[in-house]
């Protein structure tokens, strides 16, 4: 988590708060009913098929954040391989407390360890190549800096985190805003005027607009937008190193490999975060 500023020790522990009041609200009535107050358990957490595990130190985190007592004992490091039937933690003390935090664990673990599975497998065809996979912001509401956090233990780097880290000129704001001249000229001046020092990346969506661009200046990063592989081979020799390429748009298992060997540094991926399996994982007592 270090220098990686979305996952400071406060919005952790503002998440993990927010996350136990809507599961949790004013009692797990199931728990306090059945189980003794004084009642004492222990619990391991079991993989039930490979991938890469992500979300362990949370877990530990909204364990001990519920419960200050228990104590957890983390058997795999975030970002490992996985098979079937690894242990990845054991957590002791009040059975309630285990019980209670039990879903809310599982289900963090899970969408994280599916999304750093995925992620890996694609970084990994891509190996052979200087391109590096990316996500994007097509996340799940309250839940990104989770799922953004599982990107980079399988592997893969964050985009933006959000609106207000870094400007990204879309094809919409280039059309709202008169062109591709406009929407730069335009973004530097508002950036200088608030004494804001964010990077700019343009989407491009044909040759002719990479050229405006480079025309322009003034970006950081240039997007090549939904560019079949012969285009998009045009538009990196045509930049020539002079600035850092994006590849996004259509983006799939089948083509990454393609894309990536036309060249370009990076390859946002949505689907990284919004169309990918959970990994099968419980807790149980024992």
């Amino acid at each position: 988590m270090k220098n990686i500023p979305y996952l400071s020790p406060e919005n952790i522990s503002a998440f993990i708060s927010e996350a136990l009041a809507e599961d949790v609200g004013p009692g797990d009535y199931s728990t306090l009913g059945s189980v003794p107050a004084e009642a004492k358990g222990r619990a391991r957490l079991i993989i039930k098929e490979p991938g890469v595990i992500a979300g362990l130190e949370l877990a530990s985190m909204i364990f001990k954040q519920y419960d200050a007592d228990l104590e957890v004992q983390l058997l795999e490091k975030d970002g490992a391989k996985v098979s079937e039937g690894t242990i990845g933690l054991v957590v002791s003390g009040r059975a309630r407390s285990i019980l209670t935090t039990e879903r809310l664990v599982l289900n963090c673990l899970q969408r994280m360890s599916g999304i750093a599975t995925r992620t890996a497998q694609l970084t990994a065809l891509i190996s052979h190549t200087k391109a590096r996979l990316m996500d994007t912001r097509k996340t799940t509401p309250n839940f990104r800096m989770m799922e953004k956090w599982a990107v980079l233990l399988g592997g893969g780097l964050n985009h933006r985190f959000a609106l207000y880290d870094m400007v990204m000129l879309k094809d919409n704001h280039v059309d709202f805003a008169g062109g591709i001249r406009k929407a730069i000229l335009s973004s530097r001046a508002f950036l200088k005027s608030k004494g804001l020092n964010l990077k700019i990346e343009i989407e491009t969506r044909t040759l002719e607009e990479v050229e405006e661009v480079l025309a322009v200046g003034g970006v950081d990063i240039i997007m090549l937008d939904n560019m079949d592989e012969v285009t998009m081979r045009k538009a990196v020799a045509l930049v020539n190193g002079r600035y850092p390429l994006e590849a996004s748009g259509g983006i799939t298992e089948e083509n990454l490999r393609a894309v990536a060997e036309c060249g370009v540094d990076y390859i946002s991926v949505g689907a990284l975060t919004h169309q990918v399996k959970s990994l099968d994982i419980s807790l149980k007592a024992f």
